[in-house]
């Protein structure tokens, strides 16, 4: 490829990649937690199993601290991205973390992490268009349109729903409902990309900017309405809920490793790599503790929780009951198109991300040839690209979006701990393979990533890990029963 990028462009690539959708709708389910009536080891963050005192009520929120834990997972992605962009350097193809394994460390790692990719591609999502949804909901409301929350809100409320007012409109649990719009958004995006798209970059400059300009006029226009007393207490959970914030809003920060992938097209990648991830990493983390500073005192850090649109809904709660908050009217619809715009580039990065995993594993014979197959009109993977907008449209309209958050996180940090392994295990195995980009200081930074990452996922519920043990069990089942058998390296 030929050598473009400098560090600015890196950083403008990151940028656009990082600022999406999860900021405006997985930051109160990591602000507010998800408090239960009961104590439940299932429901407690490892990491309380493990150190403190046992099972409590729920997952702890981390309340007006998440500015604390963005700035911890920020850090952590930055040791990780270094480590992506090492391998990227010796592969020489541009990839994701299937491509670099499965060059590197062998077939079985590459399933493990392909099978850990798909997972979290969908529930990435699954997350964003229940996210997606709430916002459809609150421009509805915006223009004076109410229609019956059953199609409206998941069929699975673990908090239940309730309205601006506070008052309940469903109980936790099951309802008999759907939602439609999450539902309808994702089949939407896969019949276009089905039919196959190409984003110029001039389109996409063009929705970085109206996110980081929703991101913007949120933060100025509601510093003139936060109250003080909404920071006290700071960290209502202490270290257990920094630790749990910020393995939940870890999903915001997904993307960032689009720099590492660029790295081949680099002037220079020693210099340059390094300087786009951290800067990337740095105007993110200042937008978003922007956005958690300003959020938390807005409104009481407790009532956000479950909220799918904090950021809007903390809005009109301020333009219906402060003085003066009738100026946040049209406010609130920028920041409401800002979110929406952010959310529909996401699922349509992601969803197309999701079916090149399935193709790329499908070429490699570790998957049915069907998933491969071209199109032979629109030219792109079409049977892949319906089943995996299928598999993610239909949870959609069933589950919340803090499920679908943790289950993605764990998957992403688990892949991030694979790929710094990956850096450790080559630089024994194969120390003289040339490297376009060298991760500095030995060994230290990959296994801090390593070390970091593990503790983010030791903030994510039991029953989280229980589930994503069961995807990997089961996908261990298909490689050895199905996949490896197909494999060309299989020898009878």
């Amino acid at each position: 490829m030929k050598k473009t990028l400098g560090p600015v462009s890196l950083t403008a690539l990151g940028i656009g990649a990082v600022i999406g959708s999860g900021i405006f709708t997985v930051i109160g389910v990591a602000i507010g937690g998800n408090p239960a009536a009961l104590v439940s080891w299932s429901d407690s963050p490892v990491i309380d199993l493990l150190l403190h005192h046992g099972a409590i009520a729920g997952r702890p929120g981390a309340g007006p601290a998440l500015a604390i834990s963005l700035v911890l997972v920020a850090i952590v992605c930055a040791l990780t991205g270094l480590c992506y962009a090492e391998l990227a350097s010796m592969i020489p193809i541009a990839g994701s973390a299937y491509t670099y394994t499965y060059a590197t460390l062998g077939e079985l790692v590459a399933w493990i992490i392909g099978w850990d990719l798909i997972l979290e591609y969908a529930f990435s999502n699954m997350s964003v268009s229940v996210g997606f949804a709430a916002h459809v909901v609150a421009l509805l409301d915006w223009m004076g349109i109410h229609i019956s929350p059953k199609w409206l809100s998941p069929a699975y409320l673990p908090l239940g729903l309730q309205d601006l007012q506070g008052n309940d409109i469903y109980t936790p649990g099951w309802h008999a409902g759907f939602n439609i719009p999450a539902f309808l958004i994702v089949l939407l995006l896969t019949v276009v990309l089905v039919r196959g798209i190409r984003e110029s970059s001039r389109t996409n400059n063009i929705m970085v900017l109206v996110k980081i300009a929703a991101i913007l006029l949120f933060v100025f226009f509601g510093l003139s309405f936060i109250h003080p007393a909404n920071y006290t207490p700071f960290s209502p959970n202490g270290m257990s809920g920094i630790l749990a914030g910020g393995s939940i809003i870890f999903f915001t920060y997904i993307g960032f490793d689009s720099i590492s992938t660029a790295s081949e097209e680099c002037k220079n990648p020693r210099r340059d790599v390094p300087i786009g991830i951290i800067a990337t990493l740095v105007v993110c983390t200042i937008l978003y503790v922007g956005v958690a500073v300003v959020l938390t005192g807005l409104v009481p850090w407790q009532s956000v929780a479950g909220d799918g649109a904090p950021v809007v809904n903390a809005l009109k709660r301020v333009a219906t009951t402060e003085p003066g908050g009738h100026s946040l009217h049209w406010v609130r619809l920028a920041v409401l198109i800002g979110a929406l715009v952010g959310m529909i580039s996401s699922i349509l990065v992601f969803q197309l991300g999701q079916a090149r995993v399935w193709f790329a594993m499908s070429r490699d014979r570790l998957l049915p040839d069907v998933f491969s197959r071209v199109h032979p009109k629109f030219r792109t993977p079409a049977f892949a690209t319906w089943v995996a907008g299928v598999l993610v449209a239909i949870p959609a309209g069933l589950f919340d979006v803090g499920t679908f958050a943790e289950m993605s996180n764990i998957g992403t940090l688990f892949a991030f701990v694979l790929v710094s392994i990956g850096v450790i295990v080559l630089r024994v195995r194969q120390p003289e393979r040339p490297r376009g980009f060298r991760v500095p200081f030995g060994p230290i930074i990959p296994v801090l990533s390593v070390l970091f990452c593990v503790l983010l996922m030791a903030g994510l519920p039991a029953k989280t890990w229980i589930r994503f043990f069961v995807w990997l069990i089961i996908g261990l089942g298909v490689y050895i029963f199905y996949s490896r058998k197909r494999s060309e390296f299989y020898k009878n």
